[in-house]
């Protein structure tokens, strides 16, 4: 059943049924408060993604490269940010073979620990590839807030058994830090990107409003009306007339 691992109960935030410790650090929890604090500075979504991936390798014993596979249209998964090239190639291996422990920690909602990669029969088909490419250990935790599931983030290095306890348990904190700063950063870009397509729209308007002496709905109307003919987003029809003065009509296109 997704989202049970093998301990029992819902597998979210827990460390995977290999983990045996429990680790506690006081620099850690420093480390990870400024991390939020540098997260939350970054100006765009991609930003923080980047930076995520960047903070992952310095962060977490035995990652040598970070990546992460982010969840669209609530079923696809894509590689939104990565350190290197080497983490799109083994990622692409996993979405090309539908396995492997990133998809696993993004769909089943748990934290995967891949210590061998010649030795693992979960996935054989992207072990084999992920061998090729010089990967030979993983460790993957999902992404996740309230109201989401956000997609995964993946460490990779070249050496067998890369990941301890340790790396879990500054995983799960690292990456509980990032779900949030992930789900900040959208709802961030989302509302800039909102208001801009408003206030392209009021210049829209207001040049209708200019040329033909009409009221505000009856400008607004207008655009709607260009936006239903044309079979175009009333974001473009707006740009469009503000640009070159002209509103589009049907055949424009």
């Amino acid at each position: 059943m997704a989202g049970r691992d093998e301990r029992g109960g819902n597998g979210q935030g827990r460390p995977s049924a290999a983990y045996t410790g429990h680790a506690a650090d006081d620099e850690l929890a420093v480390k990870l408060s400024g991390l939020a604090r540098t997260l939350q500075g970054e100006d765009t979504a991609q930003e923080t993604l980047d930076a995520i991936v960047a903070a992952a390798v310095d962060t977490v014993p035995g990652a040598q490269h970070a990546g992460l596979t982010v969840v669209i249209r609530r079923r696809e998964v894509e590689t939104q940010a990565a350190t290197g090239d080497i983490v799109g190639e083994v990622d692409r291996a996993q979405y090309e073979t539908g396995e492997g422990p990133c998809l696993d920690a993004t769909y089943q909602h748990r934290t995967v620990r891949l210590s061998d990669m010649t030795q693992e029969k979960r996935w054989p088909e992207f072990t084999r590839r992920a061998v090729d490419l010089g990967v030979k250990s993983m460790l993957s935790f999902q992404l996740y807030v309230q109201k989401g599931n956000l997609g995964a983030l993946n460490l990779y290095s070249s050496e067998n058994n890369a990941f301890d306890d340790e790396s879990e348990h500054v995983g799960l904190l690292f990456a509980a830090h990032a779900a949030v700063a992930m789900s900040g950063a959208r709802q961030q870009e989302q509302l800039r990107n909102a208001l801009a397509v408003r206030d392209l729209i009021g210049q829209a308007k207001g040049v209708l409003m200019e040329r033909h002496k009409l009221t505000a709905d009856q400008a607004f109307a207008l655009l709607v009306r260009a936006s239903q003919e044309t079979n175009t987003k009333l974001a473009d029809i707006a740009e469009y007339l503000v640009d070159t003065g002209v509103l589009r009509a049907r055949g424009d296109r």
